[in-house]
């Protein structure tokens, strides 16, 4: 999703994320919504202790303020390690929808990016999202743009909850989810090793070379690539 964001997520989200994390849950801890979240932190915990990741912060199930510091190192850990485990991403997702609706953050898309939807919608092609972020963080994210509501040219979401974004499978459930044979499928990401696992599940892939690409070992051989939108009808 990064192609598509103009480096939104560590410049605006992860810091609200960190400077409003503790504060999200005291205020609440008791919704049924929060709760569930709690429990698959835990889960998570529990396994990453069965699994031998060193140094995991306890998350611990005492008073209202101890569990909550607790989860607070917890996730904060996490993120340092920018690991996407789903109640990481969940939790992430509920403190975007407080800033969004609260009007503190605005999804900055890239300038080529309204035009491209609008484009593509005109053309009768669908366009679907997958990010290791949550599908409810996503759809804030373009809901809530500098243009405005973007979210009606998007036909669908997917998430993690598909399967990782390096591993192939996942591209071939996304192609059998939206009905269309690989082929027929074009892939537009940032990262080289995402482009090799959508490769292998037979779509097709184009990379795209943003402002601040993180990912640097592009092999220009194996790849088309992109610097924006404007050659995508």
């Amino acid at each position: 999703m990064n192609s598509l964001l103009d480096n939104l997520i560590e410049d605006s989200l992860f810091p609200y994320v960190r400077t409003n994390l503790y504060q999200y849950l005291e205020e609440n801890w008791s919704l049924p919504e929060v709760q569930d979240i709690v429990s698959v932190l835990r889960t998570q915990y529990e396994e990453d202790l069965k699994n031998g990741i060193p140094n995991v912060p306890e998350i611990l199930d005492g008073s209202k303020a101890e569990s909550i510091n607790s989860i607070v190192n917890n996730v904060l850990r996490q993120m340092d390690e920018d690991r996407k485990t789903a109640g990481l991403k969940q939790l992430q997702g509920k403190i975007y929808r407080s800033g969004f609706e609260d009007g503190q953050i605005q999804a900055h898309v890239f300038n080529d990016v309204p035009g491209a939807l609008k484009r593509w919608d005109e053309n009768s092609k669908k366009v679907y999202i997958y990010s290791s972020g949550s599908i409810d963080a996503q759809k804030l994210l373009f809901q809530y743009t500098i243009y405005g509501n973007l979210s009606n040219y998007i036909t669908g979401y997917f998430d993690t909850t598909t399967g990782l974004k390096l591993d192939c499978k996942s591209y071939k459930i996304i192609a059998a989810n939206i009905g269309e044979p690989p082929h027929n499928i074009l892939f537009l990401t940032d990262s080289t090793k995402e482009a090799d696992a959508a490769n292998e599940a037979g779509l097709h892939v184009v990379l795209l070379m943003r402002p601040g690409n993180a990912d640097t070992d592009i092999d220009f051989t194996k790849y088309n690539t992109a610097t924006d939108f404007s050659d995508f009808k």
